[in-house]
């Protein structure tokens, strides 16, 4: 079993940053990669942003430029800065570890709301 705990959502003006970070616990030595995802409201989730073991990254074409994954894998954490925050940006995000078994596990999400 993995469990991630997500934190750093909250409430931002268009145009500014914020940082998540989730930290793993459990049988973090199956984890292969990490990732963000969200979901907006009537909109399926998606992927923002993913990063393997040997720290590989991908980005979905919206966030490419803006947001950086990166992981920290002494702390079984893994980041998500986003600057230059867009009200399109707004949704609840949820961290993302796959193990090297194919299991997916997700945390209970944290609030980004962008405001103008």
């Amino acid at each position: 079993q993995v469990l991630l705990v997500e934190s750093g959502g909250g409430l931002v003006q268009a145009g500014g940053s914020l940082r998540l970070s989730c930290a793993a616990s459990g049988s973090i030595v199956s984890i292969s990669t990490m990732g963000w995802y969200r979901q907006a409201p009537g909109k399926q989730r998606e992927l923002v942003a993913r990063i393997t073991r040997d720290e590989s990254t991908n980005y979905a074409d919206s966030v490419k430029g803006r947001f950086t994954i990166s992981r920290d894998n002494a702390k079984n954490t893994v980041y998500l800065q986003m600057n230059s925050l867009k009200l399109e940006d707004t949704a609840v995000y949820y961290c993302n570890a796959e193990t090297i078994r194919l299991r997916v596990y997700w945390g209970q999400g944290t609030q980004v709301t962008v405001s103008s």
